[in-house]
């Protein structure tokens, strides 16, 4: 199993100043790189920083390449509708390059309203501007050359200096939260990324099967396992980890709704997110609190003993996956989120890696 830890570098409330929420974000990831994660992954989010405060996720990885050793860096992801595609190849080779070959990209297309709006952008094109994107990216990529004529995209002939170190087949990941975008990140032959936001076996699973199934038909051969974000603390005592992230994994779940607008009317009306607006329905419906701890109730969380538990029986509902934590969200102290992300890094990976 992949074990990796996502930075949120959410300032929740602004409790902080946000440089301040910076640097203790990027301190665990440094933390990460000697605790035996396999990678640390960087959002792109822009104007909220109660939400995400990550403009520039290929910045970000750019400063870390230059401070950790052994550990892969990720985008999860670059939001393409809001690149251009171009920008996008030249800034994942030369992130390959100074990366040493560590990099992992992955790609999404966005789902929050106020963000598309700030971009200047029309939420209805978004599918259509990922698929052409993405497909225009992959190629560059692994050719070397960028070039393609297209709806929204017309990129003369260029070559891509300097060129990534080797293929990006099988270290691309695209985020797949409707099933939509698990069946393009199945054509793209990239790995399913998702935010668990329910139970995985009854919420996650049917999307899993979707992408999986998709694989097959495109590529004849078995997908790769999905990843999986959690919002988890881990703790010695049971009852403080479940208490500690009740707490701030409901602070983050709360922000999540505000900045995305999960419980508006908007989807619906929106080409290409209509079963984003069959889950705003059921969050109207269930009411706030409930779905939030629903939310909380599906992170994996716990004591050691208790994570690796959770994580075998998603094993069993789903089969393998990997796993990426994030350790600091929803205005938890550093501190806090320091001990999790050492204790987790000690004893939960080298158990997951059993599984």
């Amino acid at each position: 199993m992949h074990v990796g830890t996502l930075l949120v570098f959410q300032n929740f409330e602004g409790q902080l100043a946000d440089e301040e929420c910076y640097w203790n974000t990027l301190e665990l990831a440094e933390q990460a790189d000697t605790l035996g994660y396999d990678s640390v992954w960087c959002p792109e989010h822009h104007f909220d920083g109660d939400y995400s405060m990550c403009p520039d996720n290929l910045q970000v990885l750019a400063y870390l390449a230059g401070r950790t050793n052994r550990i892969q860096l990720a985008t999860g992801a670059v939001i393409l509708p809001w690149n251009d595609p171009l920008r996008v190849v030249e800034k994942a080779a030369l992130m390959d390059v100074l990366a040493r070959g560590r990099f992992l990209f992955g790609m999404g297309r966005g789902l929050s309203r106020m963000e598309y709006v700030g971009m200047r952008q029309d939420m209805n094109e978004s599918r259509e501007r990922f698929d052409e994107a993405a497909e225009m990216i992959m190629t560059a990529l692994e050719s070397g050359v960028a070039e393609h004529s297209g709806k929204y995209y017309d990129q003369p002939r260029v070559e891509i200096h300097p060129r990534p170190l080797g293929t990006f087949a099988g270290r691309s990941y695209g985020v797949a939260m409707s099933p939509d975008s698990a069946e393009t990140a199945a054509r793209l032959k990239l790995r399913m990324m998702a935010f668990v936001q329910g139970d995985v076996g009854t919420v996650h699973k049917p999307m899993v099967e979707l992408y999986r199934d998709a694989y097959r038909r495109a590529h004849n051969e078995e997908p790769p396992p999905p990843v999986f974000v959690d919002f988890g603390y881990c703790h010695h005592d049971s009852a403080t980890a479940a208490e500690t992230n009740g707490l701030y994994a409901a602070n983050y779940f709360r922000s999540v709704v505000t900045h995305y607008e999960f419980a508006g009317e908007h989807f619906s009306a929106t080409r290409g997110y209509e079963s984003h607006g069959d889950n705003a329905k059921l969050i109207r419906e269930a009411g706030l609190e409930a779905t939030c701890q629903g939310f909380v109730a599906a992170q994996i969380s716990g004591t050691p003993d208790e994570i690796v538990e959770r994580a075998r029986e998603r094993r069993d509902a789903v089969g393998d996956f990997d796993l990426l934590l994030a350790p600091y969200y929803g205005g938890m102290p550093i501190e806090l989120a320091r001990e999790s992300l050492q204790l987790f890094g000690k004893e939960v990976i080298p158990a997951l890696k059993q599984l």
